[in-house]
């Protein structure tokens, strides 16, 4: 699901918080190395999420954040942040030609530059993570 996240609003985030979890604590941020992406640069996305990058000037970037139960996208448009709220038995990652990472959910998917290490040593974190918690039967969920 795409949302606005700009706001702080309790329905939204028990919406978000049943998605893909509860925010990691403190503790398990640190045992896990970090749970967010370095700043990631998108070079292609679905319509929805491309209708509204090209409301400003500005490049377009997003970040990743890990949760217990699946990912979420960050990027801004205007002054708005927006989030692509993926749990992990609908999340798709594929690493394409020229070093470029494709994160799919349904009809929805954003195309980012995997140039450095760093952004591949997260990718392979996420990867790894999603492997351990990705519910393997429908009562799981």
């Amino acid at each position: 699901m795409l949302l606005n996240v700009s706001y702080n609003d309790k329905t939204r985030t028990q919406k978000i918080d049943a998605a893909v979890g509860k925010p990691f604590s403190l503790k398990e941020r640190f045992n896990m190395g970090g749970i967010g992406s370095p700043k990631l640069y998108i070079t292609e996305t679905s319509i929805e999420i491309q209708n509204l990058l090209i409301l400003d000037n500005n490049l377009n970037t997003c970040n990743i954040e890990i949760r217990p139960k699946g990912i979420i996208v960050r990027f801004r448009s205007l002054l708005e942040t927006y989030g692509l709220i993926i749990p992990y038995y609908k999340l798709k990652i594929y690493k394409g030609d020229m070093a470029v990472y494709s994160i799919y959910k349904d009809h929805y998917f954003i195309k980012v530059k995997s140039d450095t290490k760093a952004i591949q040593k997260f990718f392979k974190k996420l990867l790894d993570y999603k492997a351990d918690n990705t519910p393997t039967s429908i009562e799981d969920l």
